[in-house]
């Protein structure tokens, strides 16, 4: 009840309503300081009410609560936007051993793209050629073909925990020789191909085995969003990575790059020693196995189309072995706006899988893999054509956004078509093609920009990633079909 006025009838339940308060006897004295608690049914007195009739204590008025005040109630309608926007972290929340390996894998992501750079800046300083810049992800292909494949077939016979601290131990190793012969001031090209072939080799040999084990850290309905902290995790260390190796190089040369990268990995390390040993079902071990999964993937249709649709993306599409030459050349900049370059994509795919909480409404995944894909290319040849460097990061970015929702759906197609047994194995044709891709989109683009120029390199590579998801979407319709309601790997 609201405040009571002077004309209603306080604590009398007889006489007119007009009278007023009835009057105390003579002899009865005023009233007690204690008269006890307002009757049940008496709200806060206004505070121009009047006298309060005795036996009544006066209760302070308060202001009405609005929906304007702090402490106004949110509309459920708004809840559930902010819950369907944003990531979800429940599998961070509810799982330790997983929210372990998502932090390590964001550290040591981190120095890894410091390396990246650092290697990029050393190799062009040393030799002044795209063409050499870009063959380091030549050289380090084939390593990661080789041990991606049979580091699946690996990972699906013995204990992933095993296979993951063994290759993190090794990447830590090679972090630091780099280190060493860049602190020598040695300046030979070829050492940092061999480093960068090792490196690829480990790197390929455990990314399957630290894939794979996803499924068995969190339960089956919470991959979706896991798989989005997962891209989170990788964008983390490709957006904070080279900007910070960028920083270092420019001030304190590749050898501090390449040191943070040994310590960072100190962070996977402890997150692998931490977890339960983790023995796949597999049976078979060596090329046999291997064939198992090629012929696998053979009978899955889709799948196949999501990794041409990746292939196509970063061989055509992704010209960061030119970044170096772009810095330069486009912009006039040095190792920082290289660092800036790489950032970009990164920058823009760490936006959207932040913002990944729509994706799980999406049931048309084939179509939203090919989208994506193609708004890839389009920003790519945009940046190619961009001579101002804001806009030309802000290209980079929206490309980025959209590989990261590609690389979403495409995890979560082939989780759900991989059984235990064999998810290493597809792990591992995952890495090659993911991995492996942007190596030759490296040479590619150097290829092509020694011949002709970064700026036509660039802008013709998104048209042809363009071109290539057009004629995936014409001659396999039935990927644009696919259902996550009903899939159909």
């Amino acid at each position: 009840m609201g405040a009571v006025s002077t004309n209603h009838p306080a604590n009398s339940a007889t006489g007119p309503a007009s009278a007023g308060p009835e009057p105390a006897p003579p002899d009865a004295g005023p009233a007690p300081a204690d008269a006890g608690p307002v009757p049940a049914g008496i709200g806060p007195v206004a505070t121009d009410a009047g006298p309060v009739p005795a036996g009544t204590r006066p209760v302070p008025s308060r202001p009405p609560v609005t929906d304007a005040g702090p402490d106004a109630p949110v509309p459920p309608w708004y809840r559930r936007a902010a819950r369907g926007a944003f990531a979800d972290l429940s599998p961070l929340r509810d799982n330790a051993d997983y929210r372990r390996v998502w932090f390590g894998q964001a550290v040591s992501s981190v120095g890894q793209q410091m390396t990246a750079v650092a290697v990029s800046v050393q190799v062009y300083d040393l030799t002044g050629s795209t063409f050499a810049t870009g063959l380091v992800g030549l050289l380090s292909l084939f390593p990661l073909i080789a041990f991606g494949l049979y580091g699946g077939a690996i990972a699906d016979t013995v204990d992933r925990r095993r296979l993951g601290l063994i290759g993190s131990a090794g990447l830590a190793a090679v972090s630091a020789v780099l280190a060493a012969q860049a602190l020598a001031g040695l300046g030979l090209v070829a050492v940092l191909y061999v480093a960068v072939a090792v490196q690829a080799g480990f790197f390929a040999l455990s990314s399957p085995a630290r894939s794979a084990m996803i499924p068995r850290l969190v339960p089956s309905h919470q991959l979706p969003a896991a798989n989005a902290l997962n891209t989170v995790s990788m964008n983390l260390g490709l957006t904070v990575g080279p900007m910070l190796g960028g920083v270092l190089i420019g001030a304190y040369g590749a050898q501090a790059a390449y040191l943070v990268d040994t310590v960072a990995f100190t962070a996977t390390l402890y997150a692998m020693w931490r977890l339960p040993a983790l023995r796949p079902l597999g049976e078979r071990k060596g090329r046999a196995s291997v064939l198992d999964g090629l012929r696998f993937l053979r009978e899955q249709p889709n799948l196949r189309t999501s990794f041409l649709a990746d292939l196509a993306a970063m061989i055509f599409g992704m010209p960061r072995a030119l970044f170096p030459a772009i810095a330069v050349t486009f912009y006039g900049g040095d190792a920082r706006t290289v660092g800036l370059l790489v950032s970009a994509p990164a920058v823009g795919a760490l936006v959207g899988a932040l913002f990944s909480g729509w994706v799980g409404r999406v049931n048309r995944q084939g179509v939203a893999v090919l989208a994506s894909v193609a708004a890839w290319g389009l920003a790519i040849a945009a940046f190619g054509l961009a001579r101002n460097l804001w806009l030309g990061l802000l290209f980079l970015a929206v490309a980025g956004c959209a590989d990261t929702v590609s690389m979403i759906f495409r995890n979560t197609m082939m989780q759900v078509a991989a059984p235990d047994e064999m998810r290493g194995r597809l792990q591992g044709i995952f890495i090659v093609v993911v991995a492996g891709g942007p190596r030759l989109g490296d040479f590619e683009s150097g290829a092509v920009a020694s011949l002709t120029s970064p700026a036509i390199s660039v802008v013709s590579g998104g048209l042809a990633c363009l071109a290539a998801i057009l004629l995936l979407a014409v001659h396999r319709p039935a990927f644009l079909r696919y259902d996550a309601r009903h899939p159909t790997p």
